[in-house]
């Protein structure tokens, strides 16, 4: 049997997942949580934790991280299905990842294949993730290029996105130099364009302490 515990803060939901484990011969539901303070609490020892990325409290990647350093396979499970999303919580460590538009069966098998060592994205943002790596690859931005195109296309301005990111404003110019150099879009209309395609979102910068 596979042990599976749920984080997740919407009960309907999260009902919905309980559901589909407990229908599922070789699947265990062994606790849930509707947030990570509360998950913490439980003690339960489970094969894969389904996480949702929004939560009260202890979110996002640092949600991964948290779960995965107490030494769970975290299977995300979240309505936040964008390249960044996916790309943060594989790196804080989860295993797998999902949106909440997957069905029963989907989710049952993904937690199987995590249960067992190896890592599941569904096969929509798998190939979503393949067409933009692609298309940033074949321009070669920076990550904090990235960073100063998903600020441009939310409409900052210079001196707001050098705030936002703890840089110089002369230093934001010079980003967006070699943006429009490496791809060709000049004017802020066509940079934001540029960032759609490539499925680049918001930047969510560290603060400095």
């Amino acid at each position: 049997m596979i042990s599976v515990a749920i984080v997740d803060d919407h009960p309907v939901y999260r009902q919905g997942l309980a559901m589909a484990v407990d229908q599922a011969a070789d699947l265990e539901l062994i606790g849930e949580a509707k947030s990570i303070e509360d998950f913490d609490k439980l003690g339960a020892e489970a094969d894969v934790v389904l996480l949702d990325l929004h939560l009260p409290g202890i979110e996002g990647s640092a949600g991964v991280a948290h779960v995965c350093g107490r030494g769970y396979r975290v299977l995300v499970v979240s309505a936040a299905g964008t390249p960044d999303d996916v790309v943060d919580a594989i790196a804080a460590g989860a295993a797998g990842y999902l949106t909440k538009e997957t069905d029963a069966e989907e989710i049952t098998r993904a937690v199987r294949i995590v249960a067992s060592g190896d890592t599941y994205v569904s096969p929509t943002l798998a190939s979503y993730l393949l067409r933009v790596e692609k298309s940033t690859a074949a321009y070669k931005l920076t990550k904090r290029e990235r960073d100063v195109l998903a600020l441009v296309a939310a409409g900052e301005k210079d001196q707001d996105i050098a705030a936002q990111l703890f840089i110089a404003t002369t230093t934001v110019h010079s980003h967006l130099e070699r943006i429009r150099d490496k791809t060709g879009a000049r004017r802020r209309a066509e940079l934001t364009n540029l960032a759609h395609q490539l499925g680049i979102g918001p930047a969510h910068p560290e603060k400095r302490r």
